[in-house]
């Protein structure tokens, strides 16, 4: 079980790194017109919930809660539709996504983090990043008014730090699979 759950390493390197160069540009750019930051937070949001979808589909016979994965997976996608749909809302919209985005996910990916803890070590990476979600979207509804400078600069903090956190959960998914192959090459070895 452990090796199929590993064997998606992959996926969320590749959503760590988006959300790296996605915080990177954030911070790096902090004054682009309102609606470049917006459909560049739903393209984010966007690819995200197609990575956690994804990672959901793949882990659905390992994990009892996979549901919850792919729940913030299709919030993702939900929000990311939106603000492509309505790329000239007011700040205060966008702020809306972005806080709802962020804290529902963060939910999700503690629940999922709880029911992993079964099979795999490290699943706190996944409860700090959730929790860190959850703070994000706590802070964007209590200091709105921040303004777009603002927003920009936590948007692209917090993407940035998520991204890391999920690139080293990838990486040590990685790890579990070569530890896996390499108890199953002793196995064989014995049997010689």
């Amino acid at each position: 079980m452990l090796s199929t759950f590993a064997r998606r390493w992959w996926a969320v390197a590749l959503q760590g790194l988006a959300a790296v160069i996605f915080g990177i540009l954030a911070l790096v750019w902090p004054r682009p017109t309102l609606v470049a930051l917006v459909l560049v937070f739903g393209a984010f949001v966007l690819a995200d919930g197609i990575f956690a979808l994804v990672q959901a589909i793949a882990w659905r016979k390992l994990i009892r809660r996979w549901w919850a994965v792919a729940l913030a997976g299709v919030a993702g996608m939900i929000v990311g539709v939106l603000t492509f749909i309505w790329p000239g809302a007011t700040g205060l919209v966008l702020l809306s996504f972005v806080a709802a985005w962020a804290m529902i996910t963060g939910i999700l990916e503690i629940v999922a983090a709880v029911e992993l803890r079964r099979l795999i070590e490290g699943e706190w990476l996944m409860v700090v990043n959730g929790i860190l979600s959850v703070v994000f979207g706590v802070l964007v509804v209590l200091f709105p008014g921040a303004g777009a400078l603002g927003v920009a600069w936590m948007i692209g903090a917090y993407a940035l730090i998520s991204g890391i956190l999920l690139i080293v959960l990838a990486f040590r998914m990685h790890s579990w699979l070569h530890d896996v192959h390499r108890d199953i090459k002793r196995a064989f070895e014995g049997l010689a």
